[in-house]
């Protein structure tokens, strides 16, 4: 058996943080802003909101923990939030609670993850499984109609399920998405190119031999995803949120879908291509990335592009995990993006 190295289990915990689990603060304390930068942050937070409605929702496979906020008798539609992984957890999607002003906000974890159920069976561990939840989320709470918003891997299902014309579906908002496997290796690449020699040495060799738990290799890995993935410490409203629970991310479940590394894949995901759902998504769409988001800027503008109703806004200063590297501009894009709709 091998026993993490102290470099291994600060990647790993890193990765998992920025995947939504959220109960590591001591990584977070440590994990230095990068030089120059000058973030604007949310303050005066100093509890994570209380869920007003908290469920257990049947789906296909056991149930997923589901929760809620925000007026029950408003006159504005709920919105629903899917958060990143595969693998991740509801928490990593707790920067969209102050929309709860003025609209329900839903939030859930997905089988196998979070607080859901966790049968463990690969067989439900499928994008077409995972977007039927959407479904089951809208029967539980009642959702006539709706918006809809998913992160990373979030953004791959909510892409899934609008691209079906359901009724009811209003809006769409894209954050950071993965759409395509192919175009994200792509853009993975370039920034691969940009890093110092020793680490571009460093996963061409773990790429030769395929050991991707050489010291060397987990040293760049997490060089790369404090620069793309997450850039800066937790938010105050993450700290907030924090330490529920430990262990609500799955990584056997991103491993057997994804692979050891945000640019190495070696699961299910392999071959996903989302690229030809995009021109079928008739309701308005939003695209959000950060300005070193691992899906790059120029990415996500061509496929706003290739949308019939698409809008593009790029986060300056941020990774790919807007909501909490930049937490005020996030609020601001998607109440401005919200503020017309119903």
């Amino acid at each position: 058996m091998r026993f993490a190295s102290d470099r291994d289990i600060e990647r790993r915990a890193f990765l998992m943080a920025a995947a939504g689990l959220m109960a590591l603060p001591a990584l977070a304390a440590q994990q230095a802003p990068p030089r120059g930068a000058n973030p604007r942050r949310i303050t005066g937070v100093t509890a994570c909101p209380v869920p007003a409605v908290e469920k257990k929702v049947p789906t296909s496979g056991g149930q997923l923990y589901a929760r809620a906020n925000g007026p029950s008798d408003g006159d504005k539609l709920p919105i629903v939030f899917l958060h990143g992984g595969p693998g991740g957890s509801h928490l990593g999607m707790v920067g969209a609670l102050p929309l709860a002003d003025t609209r329900p906000v839903i939030l859930y974890d997905q089988l196998d993850c979070g607080y859901s159920d966790r049968p463990g069976d690969r067989a439900n561990w499928t994008v077409e499984r995972f977007t039927s939840e959407i479904d089951s989320i809208r029967e539980a709470f009642g959702l006539e109609q709706f918006h809809l918003s998913g992160t990373s891997w979030g953004g791959t299902l909510a892409l899934e399920y609008a691209a079906r014309r359901p009724k009811g579906l209003e809006s769409l908002i894209l954050l950071s998405p993965l759409v395509s496997t192919r175009s994200w290796l792509a853009d993975a690449q370039v920034y691969i190119d940009q890093l110092p020699a020793e680490h571009q040495q460093a996963i061409a060799e773990a790429r030769r031999t395929g050991n991707y738990d050489a010291d060397a290799f987990m040293e760049a890995d997490l060089f790369y995803v404090r620069r793309h993935l997450s850039r800066e410490k937790l938010s105050p409203l993450h700290l907030a949120c924090q330490g529920r629970k430990d262990e609500l991310f799955n990584l056997d479940l991103y491993m057997a879908m994804w692979g050891p590394s945000e640019f190495v894949v070696t699961g299910t995901l392999g071959y996903y291509d989302g690229e030809h759902l995009l021109p079928l998504v008739e309701v308005p769409t939003l695209l959000v990335g950060g300005e070193y988001d691992e899906a790059r800027p120029s990415t996500l503008r061509e496929f706003a592009r290739r949308m019939p109703d698409a809008t593009y806004r790029m986060v300056p200063g941020s990774g790919h995990w807007v909501e909490n590297d930049r937490p005020v501009e996030h609020n601001k894009l998607l109440r401005d993006w919200l503020a017309d709709r119903a």
